[in-house]
């Protein structure tokens, strides 16, 4: 059998992930406190598997983190017009999303900007797809990293979050893969956070 299955650290990584986000999943009353705490457990492990990379200057890191997240935010708005506009499904679906999961007490969107946006990236872009770099191609290792960033969106029973999971995977992954820049990618992932949760909910 190929090593490309018998990866225990990645095998371990994502069953972790898995059980903790069905449990994160399960009480909306308290999912901001299970949500952070699920997050830390992520970020730890991931810190012990792989090294941070960061290949580029700051000013590089912020200005062209914050501008990507602004585009993939840009993009997002996008598709939510032609929903809106088209009285499609899924908006009934986003409308519920920000009504289960958006942060609305102020340690909340502390917890979004410095727990959930970092610890994100630093777990499935920063580990679950450098491991999975190490057996396929680029282009299919971002695929299939995004696929299973997604698949913990499961557990939320909703497939439009899944499916933005998806969407936003492929971005940041393919962002890392450019410039091997962990900082860039959370900026990315803090900017987008801020613009749909803060700034321009899409709602």
């Amino acid at each position: 059998m190929s090593h490309r299955f018998l990866d225990i650290r990645l095998i371990s990584g994502l069953i972790i992930a898995h059980l903790l986000m069905f449990f994160t999943f399960q009480d909306r009353a308290i999912f901001w406190y299970i949500f952070t705490g699920t997050i830390l457990v992520l970020i730890t492990f991931a810190m012990f598997q792989e090294a941070v990379d960061d290949e580029v200057s700051v000013f590089k890191y912020i200005f062209i983190g914050a501008l990507s997240g602004f585009l993939i935010y840009f993009l997002f708005w996008l598709g939510f017009q032609v929903i809106d506009l088209l009285n499609l499904p899924p908006e009934k679906s986003i409308d519920k999303l920000y009504r289960w999961f958006s942060p609305t007490l102020f340690w909340q969107y502390i917890a979004l900007i410095l727990v959930a946006a970092p610890g994100e990236e630093l777990f499935w872009r920063g580990f679950i797809l450098k491991r999975i770099l190490r057996y396929f191609r680029p282009f299919l290792s971002i695929i299939i990293s995004s696929f299973l960033y997604a698949s913990v969106h499961l557990y939320s029973g909703t497939f439009i979050l899944m499916f933005a999971a998806f969407i936003s995977g492929v971005f940041w992954g393919a962002l890392y893969l450019w410039k091997k820049s962990m900082p860039m990618v959370i900026v990315s992932h803090i900017a987008f956070d801020l613009m749909i949760f803060l700034l321009l909910p899409l709602k």
